[in-house]
């Protein structure tokens, strides 16, 4: 299968058909000039010793430097799965599995939006100035977990796993996503956290991953199911919300990504799963196929 083609997965190929979702981003695409493209000709985060920006630090975290004289995009002989995909696609959970079945790291991205968003809660910041938000980058100290049995989240030393998840982080996060600035930040440490995974390959899922963070990933996947599909998954998720809550944030949230983003539409070269009719098994298998038929 040609890596750089739009391509669709029959049920012949592990039984995943064709859908017609596109990457949903949550975020305005970053044009020429904006910085967030960018990111693999080094600087530092900023943040505190042991955080973001400063040498050091154990490995998945953001505290080693970028890696001087790179070309945009470059992981330092990592095979990277790029997973983008609508809220409720089961892109996280998929992502991990598959993850562990091939030996590779797994990041997820989202994590950072919903870390930054606690944070700056925490300190009590408008979430929407723009400067304040960046402002409370200097003491934010993100570390996460790449190992797929060793998941974690930390801000300083916070354990923030499942704070991260409350539905008050939840409505914050779409504050945080929609400033410039913190999604250029966000995107090189996304970077930086791929290239400083120990595995010699790593899963990273979110938003606009295949397009933004990982363009020249080896394998790029949009991962979706039909809306009523997603809805029911993710209210199976959540149990601090009624059903009619979950499906009605996960609505609000795909009409809010439709005003920046297309999401109906997977971006060239990027590879279709549609996991409406598959379990979860039968998911995680997809996308290890495809790993595997590009790295041998």
């Amino acid at each position: 299968m040609g890596l750089n083609d739009d391509t669709h997965v029959t049920p012949n190929d592990s039984g995943v058909t064709g859908g017609p979702e596109g990457p949903d981003s949550g975020l305005p695409t970053p044009t020429p000039g904006d910085g967030a493209a960018g990111g693999a000709d080094g600087g530092a985060l900023g943040g505190p010793a042991g955080g973001l920006g400063v040498p050091g630090g154990e490995p998945g975290s953001t505290s080693a430097p970028v890696p001087s004289g790179l070309p945009q995009g470059a992981f330092v002989a990592k095979t990277v799965i790029a997973v983008d995909g609508p809220a409720g696609s089961g892109k996280s959970s998929v992502s991990r599995a598959a993850a562990r079945a091939l030996g590779f790291g797994y990041q997820d991205t989202g994590a950072a939006y919903r870390a930054l968003a606690w944070h700056a809660l925490q300190q009590g910041v408008d979430l929407d100035d723009a400067a304040a938000v960046v402002a409370s980058w200097d003491t934010f100290g993100y570390t996460i977990g790449t190992d797929p049995d060793d998941y974690f989240v930390r801000v300083g030393d916070t354990d923030v796993t499942e704070a991260i998840r409350t539905p008050e982080v939840t409505a914050a996060v779409a504050h945080i996503a929609k400033l410039p600035e913190v999604r250029e930040k966000l995107v090189q440490l996304f970077r930086q956290v791929m290239r400083k995974a120990d595995p010699q390959g790593i899963i990273t899922e979110g938003r606009d991953i295949t397009t933004v963070v990982a363009p020249d990933a080896e394998v790029r996947i949009l991962l979706t199911a039909d809306e009523s599909v997603r809805m029911a998954r993710r209210s199976a998720e959540v149990t601090t919300q009624s059903a009619a809550e979950t499906s009605a944030a996960l609505a609000r949230r795909d009409a809010a990504d439709a005003k920046v983003v297309d999401f109906m539409n997977a971006a060239d070269g990027v590879t279709t799963l549609d996991s409406t009719d598959l379990d979860f098994d039968q998911t995680v298998q997809a996308v290890v196929d495809l790993a595997r038929a590009a790295t041998h």
